[in-house]
């Protein structure tokens, strides 16, 4: 292959954005693409349009929205489109390996993990909760498997101790966009060279949900730092104040060694410090239920919590 292929896009949040501007502005042909249907969000409810849409009607390009991938007249449709390849990215739902057959060069899926690791829906933040010190993305060749296909090209970061789950969701996908052009220059030049997966080194991140976020005071305070930081933007960390929730979304790590039980507060004049399992954990910014995020010095002036508390 040596003219650029023509390609049907897949994609839906705004990690998949960067990777459709870079097609567009690298002069890809991008035959259509495919996004999930807008769904209702905010306090009304309105159905609204997933980013990559926005992004794709404003590019100019053709967009299909399926309710279901599987259906014989997306098949068909795709089908008579005539791709010579199909670039995935955070789709959100699984492919069926007929659409997968369907080009000649397949599909290929940008994950934001160091593949066999973290297969799955949650890559970024458990690389966070679990205290990586390293990540990055895969381009693989999409199979019947779950993230389980040949990899194609694979780029690396450092995750830092300053680094929550949305920033690193940003870099990921910036990176991601990058290692596609490359990938898909490969595949024009034909000196792709495809990496079969270790499968016995493969890892899963499970999708998170919310009460994933219900901070244990039990654990250290590195662990509730890492939980707190891996689950921004959502689920977000959370505490139990009596019958309010406070979330936190930033915090200090301190390793001093205290009597107290854990989730009993320690300090409370000019900061919240509060013991854990191991250390204590200083409380930067927080926000509780319908009140606004702010520093914690701010949100002492109008909420006592007095020292002895225990959060739970």
């Amino acid at each position: 292959m040596k003219a650029k292929p023509a390609l049907i896009f897949m994609g839906t949040p705004e990690f998949a954005v960067p990777s459709l501007e870079a097609l567009h502005q690298g002069g890809y042909s991008v035959l259509c693409v495919v996004t999930r249907p807008d769904r209702p969000k905010g306090r009304k409810r309105h159905p609204a349009p997933s980013p990559v849409k926005i992004v794709a009607e404003n590019k100019g390009y053709p967009v299909l929205q399926p309710e279901s991938i599987r259906s014989g007249a997306i098949l068909e449709k795709i089908r008579s489109l005539k791709p010579d390849v199909i670039v995935v990215v955070a789709f959100g739902a699984i492919l069926p390996e007929v659409l997968l057959k369907i080009p000649p060069y397949g599909a290929l899926n940008i994950h934001a993990s160091l593949l066999p690791k973290y297969r799955g829906p949650a890559p970024i933040q458990w690389a966070v909760i679990n205290g990586d010190h390293e990540t990055g993305v895969t381009i693989m060749q999409m199979d019947a498997g779950l993230d389980t296909g040949n990899i194609l090209g694979v780029a690396t970061t450092p995750i830092s101790n300053q680094d929550t789950g949305q920033t690193l969701h940003d870099r990921l996908s910036r990176m991601g966009a990058k290692l596609l052009v490359k990938t898909l220059e490969k595949m024009i030049s034909g000196t792709l060279r495809p990496v079969p997966q270790d499968q016995d080194r493969a890892t899963y991140a499970p999708m998170l949900k919310k009460c994933d976020g219900h901070i244990d005071w039990k654990a250290s305070a590195e662990t509730i730092d890492r939980c707190i930081r891996g689950l921004i933007p959502w689920p977000g960390a959370f505490t139990l104040w009596g019958e309010k929730t406070i979330r936190i979304f930033r915090a200090r790590v301190e390793m001093e060694s205290v009597p107290e039980p854990p989730g009993m507060v320690l300090e409370s004049e000019g900061g919240l410090k509060v013991a854990t399992g191991k250390g204590t954990l200083g409380i930067l910014e927080l926000q509780v239920a319908s009140g606004r995020r702010m520093v914690v010095q701010h949100f002492l002036r109008g909420n006592r919590i007095s020292k002895g508390t225990i959060l739970s």
